[in-house]
């Protein structure tokens, strides 16, 4: 007998099913239809073939609200909203975005310090379509766009990476120059740090920030991060800060 069960999906004011099942024609059937889809793993369908499906659980009475809603808007195509602070929304990128950052990128002495985007906006359209795909849906974090709840504006940037060759997560951030000097960088990454220590259960976090970039440099140590080391990145030499997660010991 197939277990299919509708769970109901309310996001941002809009009603979704999200269907549960355990059988794998039904699922395909579904995903097929545009039907967004978790399978239902027991020792009575462990036979059955489901590569290709981004979400199973074993236990089908015990899914937190949380983990069907971001079920859901990840095989939607829909961006998780990923926290709040008092004036801005912190939420993963989406194509939409590419435009606003081509704005906020502009201004050179946001270069100044970082790579710019591509050339064309659609091969940065489709760089952002590879990084949900590869980076958000593999990590389950990232770098995400920040919005100001206010206007509604995206107003910058911020987030976690890995860097090739260190083992920790690397904060990173941007505002854009008509939003600096109100204090929107500290709050952001105050808010992504505790998100990186409570969610991620990241034991330590790096920042690298080249020695001239001042602003940076005194926004890491407010932060509560310590200079570790200058380390050489290309022809770049950075600072490399460290902050280490306050609730583990």
């Amino acid at each position: 007998m197939v277990y299919l069960k509708e769970i109901e999906v309310e996001t941002e004011g809009r009603r979704g099913v999200l269907y549960l099942t355990d059988d794998a024609g039904t699922a395909r059937g579904l995903r097929e239809a545009g039907e967004a889809v978790l399978i239902y793993l027991h020792p009575g369908n462990r036979d059955q073939d489901f590569s290709g499906f981004l979400f199973a659980v074993e236990d089908p009475e015990d899914l937190e609200p949380e983990y069907i809603e971001r079920a859901y808007r990840r095989l939607k195509g829909l961006p998780w909203n990923i926290l709040r602070t008092a004036r801005c929304l912190i939420r993963e990128t989406i194509p939409e975005d590419v435009e606003s950052f081509y704005q906020i990128y502009s201004h050179p002495a946001i270069t100044e310090y970082m790579e710019g985007l591509y050339p064309e906006v659609e091969e940065e359209r489709q760089y952002v379509r590879d990084y949900i795909e590869k980076v958000y849906t593999f990590f389950g974090f990232g770098v995400w766009t920040v919005i100001e709840r206010e206007s509604g504006a995206v107003i910058g940037r911020a987030g976690f990476s890995y860097r090739e060759g260190f083992d920790e997560p690397e904060l990173g951030f941007i505002i854009g120059v008509p939003w600096q000097r109100r204090g929107y960088a500290e709050e952001v990454c105050r808010a992504v740090l505790a998100y990186g220590w409570s969610a991620l259960e990241f034991r330590q976090v790096q920042a690298l920030v080249e020695p001239e970039n001042i602003p940076s440099v005194r926004l890491c140590e407010k932060l509560g991060f310590r200079k570790d080391e200058n380390v050489n990145v290309g022809e770049k030499e950075y600072y490399r800060f460290i902050v280490s997660n306050p609730y583990r010991i």
